[in-house]
């Protein structure tokens, strides 16, 4: 096939082959087939917007049509096809995964692909189930500790944008396998080509469904309910693990793939002298805003009620130098209740594949390191609690909400404006000044006014302030080495929750590289 890149093309255009014919100098009949590579928005001029195409191209004569367009945009398709590097594989070994998150998901897919037959210990329920313990708490904040937004199958990402963007490099082609394997299970083919993929909730909680069964389907086997409470360690090795304080499982290959708020997995793991280490990460609010601004602002208007709904990514430094950015940005999305601890309460956003709500929502969060809270491991954790803690309080146990110049101004929210929140769960007004220190307050607050000089009406008094987003990565790191082992050999630290990750695709991807060193080290 002969790929094309960068092929501008009005909004509403769709005749690929005519316009391909002319690039190529083909007859139109001499195209046999046209797949689309990659599809983006270029939105800088207002008034005349393009979407950039990559196209591919079966042709019946592709060599001779080669070498009549030498050109750098023009080239024979390169094999993006992912090959799992080892040939040689020890089918017997049966390691055990913690979590069904993108990581452990997608490690055990991998590896019941080439014939391995891996246990995932998920310390949540199934999807279907945990739909049901998310809506009731949603309803009438009644929490399930084990299996809420953060927990359960599927991880946290089931239950936000399924944004797949990442900017990790990925010369052997895992992000495409992660996309495929998507696709295979039920997500829509535009995230192949797509340059901002997002699956949306409602479709990823089939995906997880289908690759579940898939994975059960060629061996696999997952248990739910299913949580990790010790380590049996021999000689620096690891040999047993205990689950549910009550059972002990023999396990000498163990994959931590579990989520960044595990916090009493960390402590666990802490105290069976696994190397970790604090790492920095990000707090801030969630802040709602009409979507229809936002795609005036992106788009102009005169694209846009014909473009998806629009996104942004915007950052600022203070003079203090600490970093302040939009993170997590959903369209037409809502903000979640995502608490999994009593007595504390911490937000996410959430959108369906479509964006149908009427307000777009992203956290403004600002960066903190060991510096801010202290170098011990679990003093992050720490951190993220006690802000936790004052939201509850604050929301008097509903998500406490802010006018944004009510906040700015340090005075109480009496009354809403034209913006209405579009939330999953039930909220308050309540001052989030009371929550977070005073130099991230005023950080997010600089940070506001500045993005409000990129998109028209960002600091606008009456967009809603929502608190408190304090998840946005994991404050700790579980140290590997070059095999991807811990100190304690036989576990292999990997995901967003391990600090190897940022988001479905990074973590996906992570597990894929921890099923290669799994096999690896087998043939060592």
């Amino acid at each position: 096939m002969i790929r094309i890149r960068e092929v501008k093309l009005q909004i509403e255009y769709n005749n690929f082959k005519r316009k391909i014919s002319k690039i190529l100098n083909v007859e139109e009949k001499e195209i046999i087939s046209i797949k689309i590579a990659k599809r983006s928005i270029d939105a800088r001029k207002k008034d005349n917007i393009f979407y950039v195409y990559e196209f591919d191209v079966e042709l019946s004569n592709e060599q001779e049509v080669l070498k009549r367009n030498r050109k750098d945009n023009i080239f024979e398709t390169p094999n993006e096809e992912y090959t799992f590097p080892y040939n040689k594989i020890d089918k017997t070994i049966r390691p055990i995964i913690v979590g069904s998150g993108p990581a452990g998901l997608y490690c055990a897919y991998i590896l019941t692909e080439i014939g391995i037959k891996p246990i995932i210990i998920e310390r949540g329920e199934k999807v279907e189930d945990r739909v049901k313990s998310i809506e009731e708490f949603w309803n009438n904040n009644k929490l399930n500790i084990n299996s809420n937004v953060q927990f359960g199958e599927g991880g946290a990402g089931t239950f936000s944008d399924g944004k797949l963007n990442t900017n990790i490099k990925d010369k052997e082609n895992r992000i495409k396998k992660v996309l495929k394997v998507f696709v295979e299970n039920g997500a829509n083919e535009d995230i192949l080509y797509d340059s901002k993929p997002h699956i949306g909730t409602d479709i990823l909680r089939e995906v997880i469904k289908n690759m579940r069964n898939k994975i059960i389907s060629r061996g696999g086997e997952i248990k739910y309910n299913t949580r990790l409470t010790n380590l049996i360690i021999e000689n620096n090795r690891l040999e047993a693990i205990e689950v549910n304080n009550n059972e002990i499982i023999k396990c000498n290959k163990l994959v931590l793939a579990i989520g960044h708020s595990a916090r009493d997995t960390f402590k666990m793991l802490l105290d069976n002298r696994l190397n970790i280490e604090a790492k920095p990460f990000a707090v801030g609010f969630r802040i709602e805003h009409p979507q229809n601004m936002i795609n005036e602002s992106q788009y102009g208007n005169k694209y846009k009620d014909i473009l998806p709904p629009a996104s942004y990514k915007l950052t600022y430094n203070t003079k203090s130098g600490r970093g302040v950015y939009s993170f997590c940005m959903c369209p037409g999305g809502y903000v979640v209740n995502a608490s999994s601890e009593d007595k504390r309460l911490v937000v996410n956003g959430m959108s369906n594949n479509k964006r149908e709500s009427k307000n777009a929502n992203s956290a403004i969060v600002v960066t903190v390191s060991p510096k801010d809270y202290g170098n011990k491991p679990m003093d992050g954790i720490e951190f993220q609690r006690k802000l936790e803690e004052n939201a509850y309080i604050i929301g008097l146990g509903n998500i406490p909400i802010q006018r944004y110049i009510d906040y700015k101004n340090d005075t109480d929210t009496i009354h809403l404006g034209e913006v209405t929140p579009q939330v999953k769960g039930k909220y308050t007004f309540g001052n989030l000044n009371r929550i977070m220190p005073p130099y991230i307050n005023e950080s997010i607050k600089k940070g506001i006014e500045y993005f409000g000089t990129k998109i028209k009406g960002f600091n606008r008094e009456d967009s809603i302030l929502l608190g408190v987003e304090s998840r946005t990565s994991s404050p700790i790191r579980i140290k590997r080495d070059e095999s991807f082992e811990s100190n304690i050999k036989g576990i292999y630290p990997c995901g967003e929750g391990a600090g190897y990750a940022g988001g479905i695709t990074s973590a996906a991807v992570d597990g894929i590289k921890v099923a290669e060193k799994l096999v690896e080290s087998t043939i060592m």
